[in-house]
């Protein structure tokens, strides 16, 4: 069998699969949940020696010891994924949740009720935790998962898919309800975005570069999570010492993440009182600046900002900061600059908060806080599939509600249509 006979042939045993699914209940599925994760603890030594196959062929590789570390599988690690599982289960089931109900003048009850999306695709690189975590996710919604990771992560994602299977259908999962690609090939992920009879969604969970793969082969339907230019404004009328501890943790705390602060923004009445302190407090952290010519007249150590910077999604321990006039010229360059992931004003002052949050065309817009808090569980959904910077159909962190859609059920009593 071919790699596109291959992938077709998984795709028809999930679109199966996803039937079966859609007919267990709530506490069949926590029960398999808990069953997955007895199987992940009973066959951690497996687990862990595939992992090692891996970590030997990325060293031999030359692998980044960053993306080493990503790729490893300790016992917390593992430990981790086991109670993500255990999590999952205890969280509400939004599947057959009834949105909204509503009744004609004709007598005809209308309901909106929550369904699964069917099955859905989820590419994604380096972390084998994913494979459990993302499978975890669709299961408990009724979704049938097929899923497609890095090819140096290739026998771990493997070992884990083969103890959640294991244990699942030892407990009454249907057959293929999870399902992992078994070649690192590329074209597997070709045909996998194009398989519209099987396919529902794709979402793709990586860097840029895997993401506009995705996206420009895909012919099913795609929840991006694209690069985090995220920004902070320090208002005229912000408290300063709320501001500099803001930026600092948004830029510092986890500079590596889409949610970490990429481009300072600060009203020209305050530059003066606060860029300097703030210039010492990012040099102590070790942040490199690049500022505009009114930002490098306070931080003199700043480097001459560029064109390009205010897009730039740096991932590091690098910020762009620029002095603006107002709230509405914060406003137009983010909504000229940004991503549409995470936004923040500093601010006392009402009125500028609320045209801030009204006009930040972003997925999730924060007063007087971090945008580091943008994640699932922070926001209290529990686990989450992944960040949405689209619009359609899920924005911002997505938890289980965001991987079902809905349909209406109508109820009648002979009625016909005149």
């Amino acid at each position: 069998m071919d790699v596109k006979e291959q992938v077709l042939e998984i795709g028809k045993q999930a679109r199966a699969a996803c039937r079966e699914l859609a007919k267990l209940s709530t506490r069949k599925k926590n029960l398999i949940l808990e069953a997955m994760a007895e199987a992940l603890d009973a066959q951690r030594a497996f687990i862990q020696s595939e992992n090692a196959r891996d970590l030997a062929a990325g060293r031999e590789a030359g692998l980044a010891p960053a993306m080493l570390d990503r790729l490893a599988l300790t016992d917390a690690r593992i430990d981790a994924m086991i109670k993500g599982l255990r999590d999952v289960a205890v969280l509400n089931d939004p599947v057959g949740e009834q949105i909204s109900t509503w009744n004609r003048p004709n007598g005809l009850e209308i309901r909106k009720v929550r369904v699964p999306i069917g099955v859905i695709g989820i590419v994604f690189e380096s972390r084998p935790n994913v494979t459990c975590d993302a499978a975890a996710l669709c299961f408990k919604t009724s979704n049938a998962v097929i899923l497609r990771g890095g090819k140096e992560a290739i026998h771990s994602n493997l070992a884990i898919a083969k103890a959640m299977q294991e244990g699942g259908e030892a407990k009454g999962m249907p057959a293929h309800a999870i399902q992992l690609i078994p070649t690192t090939d590329r074209e597997a992920v070709r045909v996998m975005c194009q398989m519209t009879r099987y396919l529902d969604l794709i979402i793709p969970r990586g860097g840029e570069g895997l993401i506009q793969a995705v996206t420009e082969m895909a012919h099913v339907p795609v929840i991006k999570h694209y690069k985090g230019v995220c920004h902070t404004y320090v208002d005229a009328a912000a408290d300063l010492s709320m501001a500099w501890r803001i930026c600092e943790n948004a830029k510092c705390q986890r500079p590596g993440v889409c949610n970490a602060m990429e481009t300072l923004l600060v009203h020209e009445a305050v530059a003066e009182s606060f860029l300097p302190r703030m210039g010492e407090i990012f040099a102590a952290r070790g942040v490199e600046l690049r500022g505009d010519e009114e930002t490098r007249r306070w931080i003199p150590d700043a480097k001459p900002a560029t064109e390009a910077d205010w897009y730039e999604e740096f991932l590091d321990l690098v910020l762009a900061v620029r002095v603006v006039a107002d709230v509405e010229a914060a406003v137009e360059h983010i909504n000229t600059y940004g991503s549409g992931h995470s936004d923040a004003i500093v601010t006392a002052d009402e009125k500028a908060a609320k045209t801030f949050l009204a006009e930040v065309d972003s997925a999730t817009v924060y007063v007087n806080a971090s945008t580091r808090f943008t994640d699932g569980a922070e926001f209290g959904m529990g686990a989450e599939i992944g960040i949405s910077t689209d619009k359609l159909h899920a924005r911002g962190p997505m938890g289980l509600e965001e991987l079902t859609t809905y349909k209406f059920t109508i109820s009648g009593k002979g009625q016909v249509r005149e």
